[in-house]
């Protein structure tokens, strides 16, 4: 979807009878709010950050928000000239997607209750019932196996760096690792290769994970179109190769996993059988190409059977029933800038939470409390 400053913004559809009712959680790039709009669209919460850039956040059975961030002064990352040496890992990490350099918990009104900060950490994370959190570690991988990875490309003359790969990290309350699981071992460096159009910077990218009741971990790798799942036991029991720059993989009720598949010129959501590597169900746009983000993006099943639909780039969010019907929409109305300067209104994830969530619970949903945000951006 392309999108353009004079388009609709707000609540743009609306199937009260099919859609599912709650409040959809969402971040804007390069904003420093996180935002909770009820399902007409308006804002009924806001957390405001003002010493890290807000990234991705989720709300925690406990009540609090648990939310990716950067350093609000984060120098401008390296500019790739093919002349020079590579910059350092530190400062190579900088220019990579996802990247973040702090994980914290918030509560309601923003206080800090926990944080993790590691600069190598990236994209996504998942607290375990336990109380540890799950994170992606981008790590330099051996020269050997650096030589060994097939695919990718370099520019004319470059003098690329060390390719990187991806760890998983558990900490406990009190940041300390207890558990890391290599991902990149559990690889084929010629038969699972980084893809042609990406450069020979990274084999994998983690860009998304999540983990069911069993302890078995499904990640997403975006470099190698590579969804996976891991068991308990840290082997590498499944793997799927049938889509093309995919994120936020999640496991269903039924032991599916959803998926969206960003494709390259036309996305689509699918959910996939893990038992036969059939497609149960997908959703794609009317036409094709009128659903489409290149990057970034997610979608999570909600408790009624719909789906809930991020295209990121665009900034739209959107519930699909069953039947593929459309029955809600919200286009984000925050223009902001990425940290070079450019215009945006996209959005990594949104997540939908029912009222009775215990993050919610006890809390005065009013948007009349942010009447003239909602006024200022036609959210009334």
């Amino acid at each position: 979807m392309g999108w353009s400053i004079n388009r609709p913004t707000g609540l743009t559809w609306h199937n009260d009878n099919l859609s599912t009712k709650g409040y959809t959680l969402f971040t804007p790039h390069g904003d420093s709010h996180t935002y909770l709009i009820d399902i007409q669209g308006r804002i009924v919460h806001v957390w405001k950050f003002s010493d890290i850039r807000p990234g991705y956040g989720r709300l925690l059975s406990n009540g609090n928000l648990l939310i990716t961030g950067s350093d609000v002064d984060l120098p401008d990352p390296p500019k790739n000239d093919p002349t020079k040496p590579p910059p350092p890992f530190e400062r190579h990490i900088t220019r990579l997607g996802g990247y973040h350099t702090t994980l914290r918990e918030v509560s309601w009104e923003g206080d800090t209750i926990w944080e993790y900060v590691n600069r190598a950490q990236h994209h996504d994370f998942h607290r375990l019932p336990n109380g540890n959190t799950i994170v992606p570690e981008w790590v330099e991988l051996p020269q050997d196996l650096h030589r060994r990875v097939k695919g990718g490309f370099k520019e004319y003359r470059e003098r690329l760096p060390r390719l990187l790969g991806d760890d998983l990290v558990e900490i406990n309350a009190k940041g300390e690792e207890v558990r890391r699981l290599h991902t990149w071992k559990m690889l084929d460096p010629i038969k699972d290769p980084i893809r042609p159009d990406k450069r020979r910077w990274e084999w994998t990218h983690l860009n998304g994970l999540d983990i069911n009741d069993t302890g078995e971990i499904v990640i997403s790798c975006r470099c190698n179109d590579r969804v996976c799942v891991i068991n308990d036991s840290g082997e590498m029991i499944w793997k799927w190769d049938k889509t093309h720059g995919q994120h936020n993989p999640t496991w269903l009720k039924n032991g599916n996993i959803l998926i969206f598949d960003n494709g390259d010129s036309s996305s689509r959501v699918i959910e996939v059988n893990t038992s036969n590597n059939e497609i149960e169900w997908q959703y794609k746009g009317k036409p094709a190409h009128q659903f489409y983000s290149g990057h970034i993006s997610g979608a999570n099943a909600l408790d009624s059977g719909n789906v809930l639909i991020c295209e990121g780039t665009s900034g739209r969010i959107f519930e699909v029933n069953r039947n593929q019907e459309v029955v809600w929409e919200w286009i984000n109305p925050f223009l902001n800038h990425n940290r070079y300067g450019e215009a945006s209104v996209s959005i990594y994830r949104a997540h939908r939470y029912a009222s009775d969530h215990p993050a919610l619970k006890n809390h005065d949903l009013n948007p009349d409390d942010y009447s003239n945000l909602n006024r200022t951006n036609n959210l009334v």
